[in-house]
């Protein structure tokens, strides 16, 4: 499976990559993105599949409705209601989330988690 990941910020991806592989690329919007930056990353994605992963506030919400018109066929990630946007998610969370999404080749299960499993 190629994949990419899209999300709003820098600290939103350095918060996923440490759950995620290397090899799985994240591409940030910084904020809303405008046509230039719309356009650089339908470049970036290629023909990978992409998955959306935004705050769930209304900036995110905005900014997943533009994504989801420029990759109609993107899987959405969640982050719950209450967690102050993707960069406070807590790891374990993150981790189910990429499990739902069938994501868990790409996954870095922390040690602890591991044995819990």
């Amino acid at each position: 499976m190629d994949i990419a990941i899209i999300v709003e910020g820098k600290n939103d991806k350095s918060r996923i990559r440490r759950v995620l592989d290397e090899a799985v690329p994240i591409f940030c919007t910084f904020g809303t993105p405008g046509t230039l930056q719309l356009e650089k990353l339908r470049k970036q994605v290629g023909s990978k599949d992409v998955f959306i992963f935004t705050d769930n506030d209304s900036s995110g919400k905005r900014i997943r409705g533009i994504l989801r018109d420029l990759f109609p066929d993107a899987e959405h990630i969640y982050t719950r209601r209450g967690y102050p946007g993707v960069e406070h998610t807590p790891e374990d969370y993150l981790i189910e989330q990429f499990e739902k999404a069938g994501l868990e080749p790409f996954i870095q299960y922390p040690v602890k988690y591991e044995e819990e499993r």
